[in-house]
C-alpha cells in the first residue's frame, strides 16, 4: 500500500540556551526515501510567513520532502506561533545561535521517527536572505549538508555594524528594528554584536567561503530592496563550483507577500519558477 503524504506541524525540540524551535515536516505521498530540503527563513521572518506553506507543497509535488523551522530566538512565541510577538527573546537572538539552532535541527531529522522515509544521506539546505548566509557558515562545518541554496543572501554579515549602529549600542545597549509590515519596533541588544566580535574569525564569510566545497546554487532578483544583488555575485566569484540565476524583475521575496494567497499572487510564476530551479539542482 502507496504510503500517503504526512505533514507534522509544530513539532518542538530545543534549540540554543534551552529555548524551543518549532519545526514543520512535509513528507510525499510514495514509498521511497525522499531527499530532504531543509529551509531556513531569514531576518524578521519565520517558518509560517508569507509563502512557506505553499513552498513545502510545491516541493512535495516535485518528491522532495520539506523542513521548515522557527529560530529559537527568532522572536516567535512557540504558544502563540502567528508572527513575532516576544520583542524580549528577538533582542537576544545572534548569529551563532542561529547557526546553533541549524545544527540541532539536523540532529532532530536524523534521529526522528520519519526518518525512515527521509534520504538523511542527500539533505540540501535553502536560506533566504539572512537564513542563506546560517546556512552557509553551518554548511562549512557540517558535512551532512551535501548541497546549498541561497535565495537572495548577504555576504558580509559585518555590514550592518555601522559606526553610527555601533555608537548606539555602547551608549544605550540597544537598537530599535522595525517592522514596516506590522509597525511593530523590536529591539536588538548588544549582545548581538558582542557576539560578532567574539566570533567574527567564524562568522567571517568572505574569509571562510572557500572551505565550502559542496555544489551551491545562488538565486537572487535583480530588483532585490534589501540585499543588493551584487551579495551573491560576490559568493559566484568565490566558488567556481556554483550555479547563479539572476531573476529579472524580483524583489526580496520574490513576489510573495504576507498573508499568500497563490490565486491573487502576480507574480505566481516567479514563485514557480524560484521552486523549479532549486529542484532542478536539488535533484539532478
Amino acid at each position: 500500500m502507496i504510503q500517503e503524504k504526512e505533514i507534522i506541524k509544530n513539532i518542538r525540540i530545543k534549540g540554543a540556551s534551552g529555548k524551543p524551535i518549532l519545526l514543520d515536516l512535509f513528507i510525499p505521498k510514495g514509498n521511497k526515501r525522499f531527499p530532504l530540503l531543509v529551509f531556513a527563513h531569514g531576518f524578521k521572518g519565520f517558518k509560517d510567513w508569507g509563502h512557506f506553506n505553499w513552498l513545502a507543497e510545491q516541493f512535495m509535488n516535485y518528491g522532495i520532502a520539506f523542513c521548515k523551522f522557527n529560530f529559537s530566538h527568532g522572536g516567535v512565541n512557540p504558544d502563540n506561533p502567528v508572527d513575532i510577538n516576544d520583542f524580549e527573546t528577538f533582542g537576544q537572538n545572534n548569529y551563532s545561535k542561529e547557526i546553533e539552532d541549524l545544527g540541532l535541527v539536523l540532529d532532530f531529522l536524523q534521529n526522528c521517527e520519519q526518518k525512515t522515509r527521509l534520504e538523511i544521506g542527500n539533505i540540501a539546505v535553502a536560506g533566504h536572505s539572512r537564513g542563506g548566509a546560517t546556512a552557509v557558515l553551518r554548511a562549512i562545518d557540517d558535512n551532512r549538508i551535501k548541497r546549498l541554496i541561497l535565495w537572495a543572501s548577504p555576504f558580509n554579515l559585518g555590514r550592518l555594524f555601522r559606526p553610527a549602529t555601533i555608537e548606539q549600542l555602547e551608549k544605550e545597549g540597544k537598537v530599535w528594528v522595525e517592522n514596516k509590515r506590522t509597525g511593530d519596533v523590536y529591539p536588538l541588544y548588544k549582545q548581538f554584536y558582542e557576539d560578532y566580535l567574539k566570533n567574527k574569525d567564524k562568522l567571517d564569510i568572505p574569509k571562510n567561503i572557500h572551505k565550502l566545497s559542496i555544489p551551491l546554487l545562488l538565486i537572487h532578483g535583480d530588483k532585490d530592496e534589501s540585499v543588493a544583488m551584487s551579495e551573491s555575485e560576490h559568493y559566484y566569484n568565490a566558488i567556481p563550483h556554483s550555479i547563479f540565476i539572476k531573476m529579472e524583475g524580483a524583489g526580496h521575496t520574490f513576489g510573495a507577500t504576507h498573508p499568500f494567497d497563490p490565486k491573487k499572487c502576480k507574480d505566481i510564476e516567479m514563485l514557480n519558477e524560484l521552486v523549479e530551479n532549486t529542484a532542478e539542482f536539488i535533484l539532478e
